[in-house]
């Protein structure tokens, strides 16, 4: 497969989206630590935002390579992604403060093998393809390692395996409430997943329009973050989960107030449309 289906005419240049994207999120993630030199657990959401902000990259990103014609290209891009970036995340979590920047250069490392793969072996030949992967896995990484950050308070991986000592009830019943022991990684890959593959999903065709589809993955950013913060209850004290559901709420109410009208406004265009007519054939 050769042919380009151009998509992407107009608006943000992608390169200056991932640039943003990659600096914005690894920023937020890194901002996450102050919970580790404050000794509180109250910048947690910070981890949801990196996540809004490399779901905004990533959608783009799955815009260009599914501009090959990929079709139900769309879900596989989002589960490799989020596959390899789980791995990488995960493995630079046991690097402490160095996690973020680990995680990147790990999934990066895959993102390219899956790409050379997928043109070499599998024999795709699609010209964006490794770049697109590596971009998709990194962008992965940093998604699962904010949202970790963001339910856990930490993405240190023994305190993500180990957990935190929970109270319960006037009994005053303990457990140790643990990030991975307690499944939670495989909810966060298919919130991800599912919110990496659903905006371009959702936009694409012929009135497809960037900033209606960029929008919209921002608000599939902020809806994934909600239920990660009400799993926060179980990890963090209440206040700083707290604090994550409504920066949730209430970026996911603007994000989705702004979709709707702009989808409106891409509506209004349609309009007055007229079908197109097919040419008759000869005798």
């Amino acid at each position: 497969m050769t042919v380009q289906v151009e998509v992407g005419v107009g608006g943000i240049p992608h390169n200056k989206i991932m640039i943003y994207g990659l600096v914005g999120s690894l920023i937020l993630v890194y901002l996450t630590y102050l919970n580790e030199i404050t000794g509180t657990e109250y910048f947690a959401f910070f981890g949801g935002l990196a996540c809004v902000a490399a779901l905004i990259w990533g959608t783009d990103t799955i815009k260009i390579l599914c501009s090959y014609g990929l079709g139900t290209g769309v879900p596989s891009a989002g589960m490799i992604a989020l596959g390899s970036g789980t791995i990488a995340a995960l493995f630079g979590a046991t690097t402490g403060v160095f996690a973020p920047i680990v995680a990147v250069i790990i999934a990066a490392f895959i993102g390219a093998v899956c790409g050379l793969m997928a043109n070499h072996v599998v024999r795709m030949d699609i010209p964006v393809m490794v770049v697109s992967l590596t971009e998709l896995a990194v962008i992965g990484a940093i998604t699962v390692l904010g949202l970790v950050a963001m339910v856990g308070g930490t993405f240190n991986f023994l305190d993500l395996v180990i957990g935190t000592t929970v109270i319960l009830g006037f009994a005053l019943q303990t457990f140790e409430a643990s990030v991975i022991g307690g499944g939670i990684i495989a909810v966060i890959f298919m919130l991800s997943a599912i919110a990496i593959q659903h905006a371009f999903n959702a936009c694409l065709g012929p009135g497809e329009k960037q900033d209606r589809t960029l929008m919209l993955a921002a608000e599939c950013g902020f809806l994934t973050m909600i239920p990660v913060a009400i799993m926060s209850f179980a990890f963090v004290e209440f206040i700083p989960a707290l604090i994550s559901l409504l920066v949730s709420v209430i970026g996911w109410a603007y994000t989705y107030a702004k979709y709707i009208e702009l989808s409106k406004r891409d509506a209004f265009a349609w309009l007055d449309a007229k079908p197109i007519i097919e040419p008759k054939g000869g005798a």
